[in-house]
């Protein structure tokens, strides 16, 4: 770990964190960790109004101080309300970020680095007064020489080396709080730290926003249903995105959507089609879907805006996505469970029985009542409750897929407040329910676990060779929790005694070992009756007690 005292810039960065989250009340965490450097900055608040506000506010307030790093982090923590908390998750969903755009000096000198030419030579109009700042860059527009209007998403100067320096010092915190506060460690803090690490400098890179529009644009090819903007890829780079202009509506100026005269059902029920044909069909999807990201088009059509949060879904996680799906619309409580229990990192003395009943309570609603009446959002928020009472850590991108979910038919109740996600899933549901009857189906299960076993037995060797390694340096740690071990031990005695006496005698046997009766080893015979008697009353005794 580095040494804090001695990096300057981190110290400063640092000292500053304390003071924001003292006066918000947030530092009660890091009374554990015994680094004086720390504790000298724990000054408690005492400032009254702050105090009288509710834990969530608190922490996104705080959040928002600390600038874009905190605001990116809160935003991806949002995404985790099995971490969080359902209530902490809605509160971190208000994150935005009110950072001022930068001057048109530097804006102008952003564009040269990374362009290669000044803006008046690379468009016929440049409006260096920015349309709207958000944390990471700002938006200005634009004029093609053709006349086509487009839009530049230009990143904030210097922000690469503050969100740099601010990763660094998560990293220590993460690692800081998870050695020194038990109470943490459940939550993985260094993982977390990690996994926000790898997302936030993917979304620095606006290369991998633009790749994410244009295969968009590839998977949507001929559905006149939505819009995807058109990049110009000679005027992107790393830190500038050069894309169309859409005009129209947005989703967040519901009085301009209801005067427009737009059947806005049908625009809610249309855009809810987009994001689960993303999801279910395609396996890769917008996951960002508030009402600003939504734009009504000429003709309803849908406009998608910001492309630089997306979900990935593998084969295994579309199938576990699928199972899941179709078990919550059936109401089915075990098997739900079930599925939870392995989608999740459960805790070893969790209890099942009642885990499953906390389930089977929810979806009582499910069972009695029409599917196109039931809002889905509330009980998966209410699943992710459940999952963080019993400390059942969800996969990421499971968690990112909910959420999405929940957002989807947030932003789309609000566009038509008779929106109903469940009537939208019911097509959906009938053709995953035909996909999974279907031969092919099954054939690729079947490959897959071929290549499961396939790949447990290429590991094998390297597994079992560390595992003797680790024995020979005197590293290997066994865990173990055994009950009844008196009575596991003197069966594994006896069944050992009995494999080997039955497998001496049959030497005997073999050999005719003297004395002999009609030319049959007395011993042998002896011994083998005896090991099959031995063997056969420790069978008796093991199904008798598993009656």
């Amino acid at each position: 770990m580095l040494d804090i005292k001695k990096h300057s810039a981190q110290a400063k960065r640092l000292a500053q964190i304390l003071h924001i989250l003292c006066r918000y009340n947030l530092a009660d965490w890091f009374k554990g960790v015994s680094v004086e450097f720390i504790l000298d900055h724990l000054v408690s608040s005492k400032e009254k109004e702050i105090l009288e506000m509710p834990f969530p506010k608190r922490l996104r307030l705080a959040l928002t101080e600390m600038g874009t790093t905190y605001i990116k982090f809160g935003q991806i923590l949002s995404t985790r309300a099995d971490l969080v908390g359902p209530e902490v998750a809605d509160e971190l969903r208000k994150l935005q970020s009110d950072t001022p755009a930068d001057e048109p000096a530097l804006v102008k000198s952003m564009i040269e680095d990374e362009l290669g030419k000044d803006p008046e030579v690379l468009f016929s109009k440049f409006d260096y007064h920015a349309l709207a700042s958000a944390s990471i860059g700002q938006v200005h527009t634009a004029q093609l020489a053709e006349g086509k209007q487009v839009v530049l998403k230009v990143q904030h100067a210097g922000i690469q080396e503050k969100v740099h320096l601010d990763l660094e010092l998560l990293q220590e915190l993460a690692a800081l709080i998870q050695k020194h506060v038990p109470d943490a460690r459940a939550y993985q803090p260094v993982a977390t730290a990690r996994e926000f690490e790898r997302t936030l400098l993917k979304e620095l890179d606006f290369s991998s926003e633009r790749r994410n529009i244009e295969q968009f644009t590839r998977n949507f090819t001929g559905d006149e249903s939505v819009h995807i903007p058109i990049t110009y890829p000679k005027l992107c780079s790393r830190r500038v995105l050069t894309m169309e202009r859409l005009e129209g509506i947005s989703g967040s100026q519901p009085d301009e959507l209801a005067a427009a005269g737009v059947d806005l059902n049908e625009f809610a029920n249309n855009a809810a089609n987009v994001f689960l044909n993303m999801i279910l069909r395609d396996g890769f999807y917008h996951a960002d879907p508030h009402p600003g990201n939504f734009m009504l088009l000429d003709g309803g059509v849908l406009g998608l805006l910001d492309c630089g949060m997306v979900g990935h879904i593998d084969e295994t996680l579309r199938d576990q996505f699928e199972e899941m799906l179709l078990l919550l619309l059936q109401g089915d409580s075990e098997g739900l469970s079930d599925v939870l229990l392995k989608l999740g990192s459960a805790p070893p003395n969790i209890n099942r029985a009642d885990f499953q009943a906390d389930i089977s309570d929810l979806l009582v609603d499910i069972k009695t009542q029409p599917l196109q009446d039931v809002e889905l959002g509330p009980v998966l928020e209410q699943i992710t409750d459940i999952l963080r009472r019993y400390q059942i850590l969800m996969n990421s991108r499971m968690s990112l897929l909910l959420k999405t979910l929940v957002m989807l038919e947030g932003t789309s109740q609000l566009l038509s407040p008779t929106f109903s996600l469940g009537e939208i899933l019911e097509p959906f549901r009938k053709k995953l329910i035909c996909e999974r009857m279907d031969p092919r189906h099954w054939l690729r299960q079947s490959q897959r676990s071929v290549r499961d076993i396939y790949r447990l037995v290429r590991q094998a060797p390297r597994n079992v060779a560390d595992i003797l390694d680790r024995i020979t340096t005197g590293e290997l740690t066994i865990r173990h929790d055994v009950q009844h071990f008196e009575v596991i031990a003197s069966r594994l005695v006896a069944g050992v005694l009995a494999a080997s006496m039955f497998m001496g005698s049959s030497l005997l046997l073999s050999r005719g070992f003297p004395p002999q009766v009609s030319g049959i080893s007395v011993c042998g015979a002896i011994g083998c009756l005896s090991s099959l008697i031995l063997g056969g009353k420790l069978l008796w005794t093991i199904r008798k007690d598993l009656k």
